[in-house]
C-alpha cells in the first residue's frame, strides 16, 4: 500500500476513533438517538479503516504457485468487507434506533453535550476529509490524468482512498443531519426531529455502503487499466523503433498497482530471432519506464497483422 493510501487511512482512523469517543459520552448525558447512531457511524468506521490496513498487510504477501499473481486482490476484498460493515452496523443499526426513538420518543437532555461534540466532530473529520481529497487528487492525475471526483471514484483502481473519501463525506453530511435533528427537537420540543435525524443518517450510510459494494464487486471481478494507462503503453509500443503497431492487447489490474498485459505487436521482419527477443525486451523496459509507479506482468507475442483475423483492440 502506497504511503498517500496510508496517510489518507490514518487521519481517518485517528479522527473518527477519538469523535466515536466523544460522541458516546455526549450519548450517555443527552440520550439522543442520532448522537447514537452517529457513535456508532463512526465506530463503524474506525473499523473499517482497521480493515483496510489489514488488506493492505495482506495483499504485500508473496505469490505462491497456488497464487502465482500474488495477493494484491485482498485489498479489493477487504474494502468490500468495508461496504457490508458499513451496511449492516452502521445503517441498520441507525435506522433501527431511528424507528424505536420514533415509536418511543425520548426527551433530550444536556443538549450542550451534544452540539459541542458534533462541532468538535465535524473539525475532524474536516481535517481527515481534507487529507483523503489531497491523496486522492494525486491518484486521480496518476491514474487517469486527471478526472471529475465522481468518475474518480467509479473508476479508480484503488480501493482505499475511495472508500475513505465515501466515508469522511457520509460522516460530514451525517454530522450535519445529527445537528439539524437535534436542534429542531431542541427548538419544537419534539424529540421525534432527532429520532427522525438517525433515520436518515441510516438511509445515508446505506447508499455509500450499496455505492461502495458495487464498485468492489467490479474491481474484484477484474478492471482493465484505464484509458489514461492504455495509451501510455500504446504510445510505449508504437514508439519503439522495431514495431510496426499494436494489433491488439487486453489488460487487467490485479491490484491497484499490479497489472497484467498481454498484447500482439508486430515487429519488423527483417529480424531474426535473437533480435526479435531483444526488441521484445526492449519495449517490455520501455513500457515500465513510463509507467514507474505500477508492477507489471507482460506478455508480448510477436505476430503479424490480419485484418479479417485479428481481435479487435481493447475498447
Amino acid at each position: 500500500m502506497k504511503s498517500n493510501n496510508r496517510r489518507a487511512i490514518m487521519a481517518a482512523l485517528l479522527a473518527n476513533l477519538g469523535i466515536a469517543v466523544a460522541k458516546l459520552l455526549a450519548f450517555a448525558f443527552t440520550g439522543a438517538a442520532s448522537m447514537l447512531a452517529e457513535a456508532v457511524h463512526s465506530m463503524a468506521d474506525t473499523t473499517n479503516q482497521g480493515l483496510l490496513f489489514l488488506g493492505g498487510a495482506l495483499a504485500r504477501r508473496r505469490a505462491t504457485d497456488q497464487h502465482p499473481f500474488g495477493y494484491s486482490r485482498e485489498r479489493y476484498f477487504w474494502a468490500f468487507i468495508v461496504a457490508v460493515v458499513i451496511f449492516t452496523v452502521g445503517a441498520i443499526f441507525a435506522m433501527y434506533e431511528g424507528i424505536e426513538k420514533l415509536l418511543e420518543p425520548h426527551r433530550l437532555e444536556s443538549v450542550h453535550w451534544a452540539l459541542g461534540v458534533l462541532g468538535l466532530a465535524i473539525v475532524l473529520e474536516s481535517w481527515s476529509f481534507h487529507t483523503a481529497l489531497t491523496e486522492a487528487k494525486r491518484d486521480m492525475n496518476r491514474q487517469f490524468g486527471g478526472k471529475s471526483w465522481m468518475g474518480y471514484i467509479r473508476n479508480s483502481k484503488n480501493p482505499e482512498l475511495p472508500v475513505v473519501l465515501l466515508e469522511d463525506a457520509g460522516a460530514l453530511l451525517g454530522l450535519l443531519i445529527a445537528l439539524a435533528g437535534i436542534l429542531l427537537a431542541l427548538l419544537t420540543g419534539d424529540p421525534r426531529f432527532d429520532a427522525m435525524g438517525s433515520l436518515a443518517i441510516g438511509v445515508l450510510l446505506a447508499g455509500i455502503a450499496v455505492v461502495l459494494a458495487i464498485e468492489m464487486r467490479s474491481l474484484l471481478l477484474g478492471e482493465s487499466a484505464s484509458p489514461h494507462v492504455k495509451d501510455i503503453i500504446r504510445g510505449a509500443v508504437e514508439g519503439h523503433p522495431d514495431t510496426r503497431r499494436l494489433i491488439h492487447m487486453r489488460t487487467e489490474h490485479l491490484g491497484p498497482e499490479d497489472i497484467l498485459l498481454a498484447a500482439k505487436v508486430e515487429f519488423s521482419q527483417d529480424l531474426d530471432l535473437l533480435r526479435l527477443s531483444e526488441a521484445i525486451d526492449s519495449v517490455e523496459r520501455q513500457i515500465r519506464e513510463r509507467l514507474p509507479w505500477a508492477r507489471l506482468i507482460i506478455y508480448i507475442e510477436p505476430d503479424l497483422f490480419r485484418n479479417s483475423h485479428q481481435a479487435p483492440p481493447e475498447p
